[in-house]
């Protein structure tokens, strides 16, 4: 299956932070704390699930959480986390193939997920979100960045390696990154909040629809 984790799961987030050092997990943290309590989450491709553990430290209930993982074994160890008295609902499937009603959602998560996908499939995912986001809700976005007005050298031989490694692993389909932020500018959302780590590599951004 393409763009399946299964075969890293246990050893994904020591791996990352063996890379990145914790770059990757605190420029999510930097997100989170946007979202307003009691809302309605949906989190796709949040592999191992530790930020279930880092939403029940900021709220201890009343979230309504839908955790959208196509790894078995991400699944499996995201289902051990702590999440405090909040209500999640463990999905296991492709976010391309899972069905909600349209605007079923405050806050959508999406982190280090477009950077898996064909050009053609990060646009169906895109629509496919979008309509899952009710107005005036939040999408909170991470993921790889090359600033347009630099040669980026190391950093592209760094993605180049990640894309063999882990397209060899994981089946990734991806060869190179796409730029997803003018999709979202194309569509209306406006940038609440932007967070750069790992000397530019890593950026996480809120946006509003």
């Amino acid at each position: 299956m393409r763009n399946n984790y299964d075969n890293i799961a246990s050893l994904y987030d020591r791996l990352s932070r063996l890379v990145f050092g914790r770059a990757q997990v605190n420029v999510q943290l930097d997100l989170i704390h946007t979202i307003a309590s009691n809302s309605r989450i949906l989190i796709v491709g949040g592999g191992s699930g530790w930020i279930l553990e880092a939403l029940a430290k900021l709220y201890p209930q009343g979230l309504m959480i839908t955790y959208v993982e196509i790894s078995a074994n991400m699944l499996r160890i995201a289902r051990n986390r702590y999440y405090g008295n909040n209500k999640v609902v463990f999905v296991e499937q492709a976010i391309e193939d899972y069905v909600a009603a349209p605007n079923s959602y405050d806050v959508i998560i999406t982190s280090f997920l477009f950077d898996n996908f064909l050009r053609s499939k990060a646009e169906k995912v895109f629509r496919h979100l979008t309509a899952l986001l009710v107005n005036e809700g939040r999408w909170l976005y991470a993921d790889f960045y090359l600033e347009p007005q630099k040669k980026n050298r190391w950093k592209k031989g760094m993605l180049h390696l990640m894309y063999k490694f882990f397209g060899y692993v994981c089946r990734v389909e991806a060869k190179k990154l796409i730029d997803m932020e003018p999709y979202f500018q194309e569509n209306g959302y406006r940038v609440l909040f932007c967070s750069l780590r790992y000397f530019g590599f890593v950026k996480g951004i809120v946006y509003q629809k």
